[in-house]
């Protein structure tokens, strides 16, 4: 991991390295079971060098508290290892050139269950699993607070913490989908396995609807 930050600091392979302070590595538990992946820092963490400590991460520390998750028990990273000026949509290339690093971040925590926030990161996500759902960008919030498993991987997508400082009426709803966080970061005694094998399931695409425990 500490090589892999090195090159991340060192990464001028887009644009992006012209108008950031730093590149951000990730952070927290490196036997996490539980991975968060944003979409890029934003002015405070590129100024800092610090993963959510913006506006955004006070969201997001709220979040965690009322629902029982400490930072200490997950790891957290961006999709974009930049910060866009003004806070712009990511490009395709750019993309491309800076996944690379959370390919590696994925294949050195090995997370039980990755949470891609916001639409970029459940995008690039959802693409890496081969998971076919509509790519419609108005159609991605029906598919926050939904668990997916594909390529015996955990994907559970959720609303970016940004979003609540937009519109403090999501705050609800938006709680409801992060509480479930709870139930993730604990070892599942439940295995899918014989389904899959028996036929009862696909081992490639499984969606679980799950509330509470």
């Amino acid at each position: 991991m500490e090589t892999l930050n090195l090159a991340i600091q060192d990464c001028e392979k887009c644009r992006l390295h012209l108008t950031r302070t730093h590149a951000l590595c990730g952070e927290g538990n490196l036997r996490a079971r539980l991975m968060l992946v944003a979409q890029a820092p934003g002015d405070t963490e590129d100024r800092e060098g610090r993963m959510f400590i913006g506006p955004s991460g006070q969201v997001l520390d709220a979040l965690l508290d009322e629902t029982e998750v400490s930072r200490n028990e997950i790891y957290m990273t961006n999709l974009i290892k930049c910060r866009l000026p003004g806070y712009r949509k990511p490009k395709q290339d750019e993309i491309e050139a800076c996944s690379r690093f959370l390919e590696q971040e994925i294949a050195l925590i090995a997370p039980e269950v990755i949470a891609p926030l916001g639409y970029y990161a459940t995008r690039y996500i959802f693409e890496r699993y081969n998971i076919s759902l509509s790519k419609t960008k108005a159609e991605f919030p029906n598919f926050f607070g939904r668990l997916f498993l594909a390529r015996n991987q955990k994907v559970f997508p959720l609303p970016h913490p940004a979003a609540l400082l937009y519109n403090r009426s999501f705050k609800p709803a938006t709680l409801e989908k992060y509480r479930k966080l709870k139930v993730l970061s604990r070892e599942c005694t439940y295995s899918l396995k014989p389904s899959c094998e028996n036929g009862q399931l696909d081992r490639d695409w499984v969606e679980i609807d799950f509330e509470g425990g």
